[in-house]
């Protein structure tokens, strides 16, 4: 019982960093209609750049982490202006390729900038002591990571909620046309959806960090907050966290009941299994199309 209830504690800290992840995909589907492939590759980079930032050039941990999102947000901004923005009006179909062209071109970034499977020095600012729950042994840097990308996470509900740039993304994503006509800016609002989603996709590769190190697979966490996503929907941000938070739990049940093997695999049998059964997850709106 003590092991499954310490899987489950590991699980939901893994699964509050791919909810933060996944707020990348959500944000610009619920916005755009678009799936973003390339949340890992900005994962990845936001990871690579702290790192370079905080352990190669010596900058202060917290400036580090202030450099790497300011740069990242504008690297969002950046990437709705060229190439998204002249795609506008082509077949979701080409602007999803491009995004993952995007994950490419930044991938080989990474490995131009850092090295062919560089793993960086870790600059650790979480404890790594392993605290002692109830007789549950669980690393206090889990423990943090799952507080931490817990508050960014509530942060950004929030503030998607209840203010006023928050409401006119939502307004947004429920009609450009209407939105236009109110005299919204529907450019400047997906914009700023991407330099969100490039923020959160930083935050994400700074806690993926202090749990496993920075390396190549950080854009594996993008990859698996998809699976995550999907589960609980798309289109529903409190869904698509509870859906990373199980896809977080039963992965690491599945690594430590069958084996490390099928735990890498088990966000992507998850993945297939929830477009297969739920495609709109499961909070997800389901539309009907009548003909």
């Amino acid at each position: 019982m003590i092991f499954f209830l310490q899987c489950v504690l590991s699980g939901l800290s893994a699964g509050a960093v791919y909810g933060l992840a996944a707020l990348g995909f959500v944000l610009i589907y619920k916005t755009t209609g678009i799936l973003n492939l390339a949340q890992g590759a900005l994962i990845l980079l936001g990871g690579y750049l702290f790192s370079s930032l905080a352990a190669q050039l010596g900058l202060p941990i917290w400036l580090a982490i202030a450099a790497s999102i300011l740069i990242m947000g504008a690297v969002g901004y950046s990437l709705e202006r060229f190439p998204l923005r002249p795609m506008l009006g082509q077949p979701h179909l080409s602007i999803v390729m491009v995004t993952l062209a995007l994950y490419i071109f930044f991938s080989a970034v990474v490995t131009s900038a850092w090295g062919e499977f560089a793993v960086m020095p870790t600059p650790y600012f979480l404890p790594l002591k392993p605290m002692n729950i109830g007789g549950i042994i669980i690393t206090s840097n889990l423990l943090w990571s799952f507080i931490i990308a817990g508050g960014i996470t509530a942060a950004f509900v929030l503030f998607f909620q209840f203010s006023r740039i928050g409401l006119n993304m939502r307004a947004v994503a429920e009609g450009h046309q209407i939105v236009r006509s109110m005299g919204i800016s529907v450019s400047a609002i997906v914009a700023l959806v991407w330099a969100m989603a490039s923020i959160t996709g930083a935050c994400g590769g700074i806690l993926c960090g202090q749990i496993r190190g920075v390396d190549y697979g950080l854009a594996d966490y993008g990859l698996k907050a998809i699976g995550g996503a999907i589960l609980g929907g798309m289109d529903s941000i409190h869904g698509a966290i509870i859906g990373c938070l199980i896809v977080g739990v039963l992965e690491t049940l599945a690594g430590g009941y069958i084996g490390h093997g099928i735990k890498e695999a088990f966000p992507y049998i998850i993945l297939v299994l929830a477009i297969v059964i739920k495609p709109y997850g499961l909070f997800g709106l389901v539309r009907i199309e009548r003909v």
